[in-house]
């Protein structure tokens, strides 16, 4: 039996062109996109609501500031009419935003996030929305992260990074599904 997704708020978390901009370091999730773009259609179909989620950097000379191309939704994951876009400056979506009173007024009753980066954005947005008392999913197939400096010279692979902060995600703070758990009728 298909979950009720009527109260299920679908949050795509800063898909955004500036990721791919080369400044950024490698990236390893190249099913991201279309796992993303599989939960949105299937969130649309349903009728089910969804919050977008842009990062718009204070930064200066950041791919994700408003005004530059790269603040700009990826193809495939622009907001459709009547789908609220919650901006937000740091990492977590529910720090300096009304996201908290958005999610309160629709009824939610859980949130299911995706989104880049998972040990960045993703994972801090979660964090924060489970402290809150929200009942969090994280989808681990539709996130991407990068490779990042360890500090010694090399770098650690986005893989790696990954499968670390799913693990600690769904240690503490959020039930883990795939994107096949969620279109194939798991409950969330």
């Amino acid at each position: 039996m298909r979950p009720d997704l009527s109260r299920i708020v679908l949050l795509p978390i800063d898909v955004q062109r500036g990721f791919d901009d080369p400044s950024w370091p490698v990236r390893w999730n190249t099913a991201m996109e279309a796992n993303g773009r599989a939960l949105l259609a299937h969130w649309r179909t349903a009728g089910a609501p969804i919050v977008h989620v842009r990062h718009d950097s204070v930064q200066p000379g950041s791919t994700l500031a408003p005004g530059h191309w790269g603040n700009d939704f990826r193809e495939g994951f622009e907001p459709l009419e009547g789908e609220p876009v919650v901006s937000k400056s740091v990492n977590s979506a529910f720090i300096g935003t009304d996201l908290d009173l958005r999610l309160r007024r629709l009824g939610a009753e859980g949130i299911i996030a995706f989104g880049i980066s998972t040990d960045m954005c993703v994972s801090t947005t979660i964090r924060t929305g489970a402290n809150m008392g929200w009942a969090m999913t994280l989808v681990a197939d539709a996130c991407d992260c990068f490779d990042l400096p360890d500090g010694n010279g090399g770098a650690i692979p986005a893989r790696t990074i990954q499968a670390a902060h799913v693990a600690t995600l769904g240690a503490e703070f959020c039930k883990v599904v795939s994107t096949a758990d969620l279109i194939g009728g798991a409950s969330p």
